[in-house]
């Protein structure tokens, strides 16, 4: 039997926390003079005591570790949990939505995948808009980085939890998972940071400027405003660029750049894949673009680049009607949105690292047939990747193609078109953000999908987030039985 104590204590005081973070959108609303504060005075109230009363009821646990099992289920019900508190204050208040489309919303924020049911951002009350930021805030990094500091305290190592998120450290850069998580933590409030004062000083509002940088840092693309960043085409799109590749390459990396080590970033090979792979991309696109449609300018490129990282990252942000470009763009965007940001980032998806071990483990197969005997060893960053790696990492990629197609399946059963039902699931898998079909509103929103269909993709959203492993395991009686 599993002591889930251990797991509860976590959650009840990530729950807590979440609503310590309610107090900042209802300041906002009450500063804007809008009468929605009272739905997140509410909110904060219930969550707060729900998470303190969990936590309290868990306390006995403190210090007695947590094992590989807990660890997993940790995992889990941050994700599942937590957008369940998040939803409430878009459920009460003047501007209510059902529950499935208030859970859709905060699984979509917490997942930093970004696909969102409600249209008219522009006329939300600014306590919801800010609220959605900081969904994706604390989902992109934040919520992992704060379960990290707990971890020590629980006496556990702290690296099962990185391995269960996906994280590949790449060696440890400090001694103590206590320290990596503060310095990650360091490291994504110093983005955010930046990323605010370039969006400031280059035009945008603050508040706006914001919750831009919220879901820039956190590759979740939440806007203020129904046009996304077609409302601001300009300098800003440059420093979105900027700051979406800067957040889905790998934060160890980042880490090792600001404490004066460059040679690990520059040398990475990731990191070379993933920037690579970007401007062929979109150096492809923008070719099309200029050859079939004659498009060649500069507001071309800087709108293919844009978009492209945009999808590439999993950020999802807008610039335009993207499926008006024709298909072969459609494509290109489609094979980016399944590769993904880089291991130990906030970017989502299946992620360049696997990619490049999929192709090594490809190409030493190919090299097998000519000799049978051959023994070809696959490395990476001039390390021997172990055989049990690649197993997994052909796993992984099975498992996120298939579940790609069966949730392809299950919502063309909804009545959905066939184009909605591929990008829907394509973008809830995947984590991206932008849904296209007939049944997709100009603004991007899903409003006229069935309930169903929102329900399905929550389920695809959060198995994506979590890598479909962790969930499958979750499912087998063996994991119960220990």
């Amino acid at each position: 039997m599993i002591d889930l104590r251990p797991v509860g204590y976590v959650i009840g005081l990530l729950v807590a926390g979440l609503g310590a973070a309610m107090l900042a959108p209802l300041a906002a609303d009450l500063v804007a003079g809008n009468g929605h504060w009272p739905a997140f005075a509410e909110s904060a109230i219930v969550t707060i005591i729900c998470g303190a009363l969990m936590a309290l009821a868990c306390s006995n646990a403190v210090g007695r570790g947590l094992t590989i099992r807990q660890s997993f289920l940790l995992t889990t019900g941050i994700w599942f949990v937590l957008p369940l508190f998040g939803a409430l204050p878009l459920i009460l208040g003047e501007t209510a939505l059902p529950l499935v489309d208030a859970y859709f919303e905060s699984v979509s924020g917490v997942t930093t995948t970004g696909t969102t049911v409600i249209e008219g951002l522009d006329t939300l009350p600014a306590g919801i808009l800010l609220w959605r930021g900081i969904l994706q805030w604390l989902g992109g990094l934040g919520i992992v980085i704060v379960a990290m500091l707990f971890l020590p305290v629980m006496r556990v190592g702290g690296m099962q939890f990185f391995a269960a998120e996906g994280f590949d450290t790449q060696g440890k850069i400090l001694p103590r998972a206590f320290d990596i998580a503060w310095a990650l933590m360091y490291i994504y409030i110093a983005l955010t940071m930046a990323t605010f004062l370039a969006y400031w000083l280059l035009g945008m509002p603050a508040f706006d400027a914001a919750c831009h940088a919220f879901a820039t840092v956190a590759t979740g693309g939440f806007s203020t405003t129904d046009a996304s960043f077609a409302a601001y085409p300009g300098l800003e799109q440059y420093a979105a660029v900027l700051g979406m590749i800067l957040a889905s390459v790998p934060f160890v990396r980042l880490l090792q750049l600001a404490r004066g080590e460059p040679k690990s970033f520059f040398r990475d090979t990731q990191i070379r894949a993933y920037l690579t792979w970007i401007l062929i991309a979109t150096l492809l696109i923008f070719a099309y673009r200029a050859l079939r449609l004659g498009q060649l300018d500069e507001d071309t490129f800087r709108n293919t680049l844009f978009n492209t990282v945009s999808i590439f990252s999993g950020t999802g942000f807008g610039d335009g009607d993207i499926a008006a470009w024709g298909a072969f763009p459609m494509v290109v965007f489609f094979c980016v949105g399944a590769i993904g940001g880089c291991t130990s980032s906030t970017g989502c998806s299946i992620k360049v690292f696997r990619y490049q071990i999929l192709f090594r483990a490809i190409g030493a197969q190919i090299r097998r047939f000519h000799s049978a005997h051959r023994v070809v060893t696959i490395r990476l960053d001039g390390r021997t990747v172990p055989e049990g790696v690649v197993d997994s990492v052909i796993l992984l990629f099975t498992l996120f193609i298939l579940s790609l197609g069966l949730l392809t399946v299950a919502l063309s059963l909804t009545e959905l078109s066939f184009y909605a039902s591929v990008t829907g699931a394509w973008t809830a898998i995947f984590n991206i953000g932008p849904a296209f079909g007939p049944e997709v509103a100009s603004s991007g929103a899903i409003t006229g999908f069935p309930d169903t269909a929102k329900w399905l993709m929550i389920v695809g959203m959060l198995v994506g987030r979590l890598e479909i492993i962790a969930v499958i395991v979750l499912l087998l009686p063996r994991f119960w039985r220990g």
